[in-house]
């Protein structure tokens, strides 16, 4: 068994993690100080084919395995998660619209997108429906023209910032074999946003709840078939798993390795912290634990690759683990920093407010539980 990167995923990982430290590093606090993302940065990260890491080349995409799309989140949200774990939501829109879109739609915003002229968010969750998804309530009623939404959705990451919109809602049944996805375009009548959320950590992502009064979309904006949006939405979760496990894994790792920094020159008692062995087992303990989540995760992305019976499963183990892991991380990386890990300067208070979000979007890690005793059951 091989656990080494080949060179050309060394080079996808150093790659973005050059890119992030350029373009991103510098200006993260600001753009969390503004609640925004500059527009001009998508487009720099399509250039090196990030607008659509695992989408189809047949489809002008990257053509990267999940594996690979790992790489490139952990590389990037050493600089900062929330505008990785964003990427990540545009990605997974991606490869949506490359998977089950039909040709006329394909053509109409896929290419955009993977120049990342267009920014794609993922209109899932409502007020009433997290954990169980399936209830959602947004109704597209048919039309001879097409749809009519009427509805809620709530914590939208790119609610009144992104430039279309993938939305589960229910055109038929209660269940989820109730459910479609369609595509919103910004501006279209009747769609509107609710106020900006004021929230711990993610804070450069504008959230906002995304409203539907009497929109109308064509049916061709209809993604895939009627009734399939759920199961559309659910197979675009496993990967979405593996990326925001990714982003956890790669901003716990950055604190942690300024805290070795950090221990090397600060002093107490007459010598610099990293020699008390105390402190050196609390460093054990975190490298080990990363390297554990990195393994876990990098075996489930391999599974979702190969489409292993478990991968399922495997992706949800791994998004549990490599999320809690990353917050004990980050949260231990603050106490070794003392008083200045609290204070915004040193960047270890941002990372442990930006991953503790992690353990509850893609799937809460009580429901990564569930999937996980389920499966263990219906093996047995």
């Amino acid at each position: 068994m091989d656990f080494a990167l080949s060179e050309e995923q060394e080079a996808i990982l150093d790659m973005a993690r050059a890119f992030g430290e350029a373009e991103i590093a510098p200006h993260a606090r600001t753009w969390e100080a503004e609640g925004t993302i500059p527009k001009a940065l998508w487009p720099k990260l399509a250039e090196l084919g990030f607008g659509g890491l695992y989408v189809s080349e047949e489809n002008g995409g990257a053509g990267l395995s999940r594996l690979d799309a790992t790489l490139v989140f952990e590389a990037l949200s050493r600089s900062c998660a929330s505008v990785a774990a964003f990427l990540s939501i545009h990605n997974m829109c991606a490869k949506m619209l490359d998977t089950f879109a039909s040709d006329e739609l394909r053509e109409r915003f896929l290419p955009r997108a993977l120049r990342m002229e267009i920014f794609f968010s993922y209109c899932l969750t409502e007020p009433g429906s997290g954990s169980d998804a399936a209830a959602l309530k947004t109704r597209a009623a048919r039309t001879n023209e097409g749809y009519t939404l009427d509805g809620t959705k709530a914590f939208i990451s790119g609610g009144g910032y992104s430039d279309a919109y993938i939305v589960m809602a229910r055109t038929g049944e209660d269940g989820p074999r109730g459910i479609s996805a369609i595509v919103v375009e910004d501006g279209t009548p009747g769609l509107s946003f609710g106020g900006l959320e004021d929230k711990m950590g993610w804070r450069s992502q504008p959230t906002r709840q995304v409203q539907f009064d009497a929109c109308a979309v064509p049916a061709g904006n209809l993604l895939g078939e009627e009734g399939h949006g759920f199961r559309y939405a659910m197979m675009g979760l496993d990967g979405g798993r593996l990326n925001i496990a990714a982003c956890s894994l790669g901003a716990a790792q950055a604190a942690l390795d300024a805290t070795l920094l950090y221990m090397g020159e600060r002093k107490a008692f007459g010598k610099t912290i990293d020699q008390f062995q105390a402190l050196q087992f609390r460093l054990a303990d975190m490298e080990i634990e990363l390297e554990a989540a990195r393994t876990l995760l990098r075996q489930a992305a391999w599974k979702l690759d190969t489409g292993a019976p478990d991968a399922t499963k495997a992706c949800a183990m791994a998004k549990k683990f490599v999320t809690e892991a990353g917050s004990r991380v980050a949260d231990q990386c603050l106490q070794l920093h003392g008083g200045y890990g609290y204070l915004a300067d040193y960047g270890i208070e941002k990372i442990v407010r930006d991953l503790r979000v992690h353990q509850i979007l893609e799937g809460t890690n009580e429901i990564m539980r569930m999937i996980v005793a389920r499966q263990m059951l219906a093996a047995r």
